[in-house]
């Protein structure tokens, strides 16, 4: 059975509606309710925008959206924002937009009352008239697809998209509503995002030092998350806000792989004193479902083991071969507190693979009573309300729905899970950015100051 809609597939079709993001709620479903043309208009009319999605017997997803009623008029109705799409083929992810042609778009959906939904003059799209019972392992529709009829621009043929079949698993209508304003109290409370708070973070953190019993010089820091989750972008923004200019040291971006191969140790100074400061966020190659990284890498990185600068190589794991390596780690060469960075607009589905491999790293940490840090990155994208003013992270229902996802699938408190925007395509700083993201480094740094803590307690007694 083909699996309903990803999130990577809803916020491609946020992308193609436009306007912002989406909450997509599932008014109809053939499966659930029944493959009826009155069961689909009792539940679809007067709903407004609308996305209609086919998942075919050979696993194959196509569908269309408009932006009008599916009110039974037994009409034609124009819509100049209706369009077609495919998203997968047999399994396959295929991104393909098929909007409604300029000349037709008095013909851009038909709702009759006995008809399912219906896309196009002649008819480009027609799911299914009257009621059609189900087979058993599907259902037989009755109605048909003329991909190519021009009322929707498609370069391909019915056989491209639809396997040149109408048997499908289920049809799904969803309403299409946008994100609502600010929710009435702050989700997590918080000081307000500015410059004065901004200040304070800054020389607080610049002031700390790790417990003066131990044989440490500062808190060590480690950065692990997929690839392209913003890890080396938060050392940059973190570093950004200390120099008070945007700084690009680490490489970070957009790439198939990660960009970072090498075990990096990175210090931040301060711009008053030019002195390092005492910790240093430590940097590492992404996660990958099948490269990068394995368990016994991770493991030997927060033992102390791995020395800095050490290249990783995804075909040989480390072991005690390597150069450098180091046998009998002392608590300066150990992992004060680890952070897991992640992309909050993926949460929802994160790679299992990975997932198994930062659980199995968090059984090892539990031995040791190591602490953890979630760190949700690329929260504007996430928000309407957030995208263009970060200082209002913690208002935005969307935001505080991706936090409690992070926290149930990590196995970690929410308070433990902290929403950043880094930074990556401003020219200048912003205080409400800089903050959230010193708020986040605060609360990481005093989580490592517990560990060393307890660990003077131990070297005390």
């Amino acid at each position: 059975m083909a699996q309903k809609l990803t999130k990577k597939e809803k916020k491609q079709l946020e992308t193609w509606i436009r306007q912002g993001p989406k909450t997509f709620q599932l008014l109809y479903s053939i499966q659930r309710d029944g493959c009826s043309a009155i069961t689909f208009h009792q539940r679809c009319d007067n709903q407004g925008s609308t996305v209609t999605v086919v998942y075919n017997t050979s696993n194959s997803v196509y569908g269309g959206f408009t932006t009008k009623t599916w009110a039974s008029t037994n009409n034609y109705v124009t819509d100049d924002r209706a369009f077609l799409f495919q998203l997968r083929m047999n399994g396959i992810e295929k991104f393909n937009l098929f909007p409604v042609t300029l000349a037709y778009v008095i013909n851009a959906i038909y709702p009759h009352s006995n008809y399912g939904p219906t896309f196009g003059g002649g008819h480009t799209l027609h799911t299914f008239t009257g009621t059609v019972s189900s087979s058993g392992s599907g259902f037989f529709l009755n109605g048909y697809t003329k991909f190519q009829a021009g009322y929707y621009s498609c370069s391909l043929s019915d056989s491209d998209i639809t396997n040149g079949h109408l048997n499908v698993f289920d049809i799904e209508v969803y309403k299409v509503i946008d994100e609502p304003d600010p929710i009435e109290r702050p989700w997590r409370m918080a000081p307000p995002l500015k410059k004065e708070h901004l200040q304070q973070l800054m020389e607080k953190i610049e002031n700390y030092c790790p417990p003066s019993v131990l044989p440490v010089s500062y808190a060590k820091i480690l950065m692990i998350g997929p690839v392209g989750a913003g890890k080396s972008s938060f050392f940059n923004t973190i570093n950004s806000v200390f120099k008070g200019r945007i700084t690009y040291q680490a490489s970070s971006g957009s790439a198939e792989h990660s960009l970072t191969t090498v075990y990096m140790q990175y210090p931040v100074r301060s711009v008053k004193t030019g002195l390092e400061l005492k910790f240093r966020l430590c940097d590492m190659c992404g996660l990958e479902e099948s490269f990068g990284p394995d368990v016994v890498d991770l493991h030997f990185l927060i033992s102390g083991n791995i020395p800095e600068r050490y290249q990783f190589n995804p075909s040989s794991p480390v072991s005690a071969d390597i150069p450098g390596f180091i046998y009998q780690p002392e608590l300066k060469d150990k992992i004060h507190c680890v952070v897991f960075v992640l992309d909050g607009n993926t949460v929802d589905d994160f790679p299992q693979s990975i997932l198994s491999k930062l659980n199995h790293v968090q059984r090892r940490m539990n031995l040791i009573n190591l602490p953890r840090v979630v760190l949700l990155t690329k929260i504007d994208k996430l928000s309407t309300t957030v995208q263009p003013d970060v200082s209002k992270v913690f208002e935005s229902g969307k935001v505080k729905e991706a936090v409690d996802k992070a926290s149930e699938i990590m196995g970690v408190p929410r308070s433990n899970v902290i929403p950043i925007k880094n930074y990556e395509n401003e020219v200048r700083l912003d205080d409400s950015t800089s903050c959230l993201a010193l708020l986040a480094l605060d609360q990481i740094i005093g989580f490592a100051d517990d560990f060393l803590t307890n660990q003077r307690i131990v070297v005390q007694s």
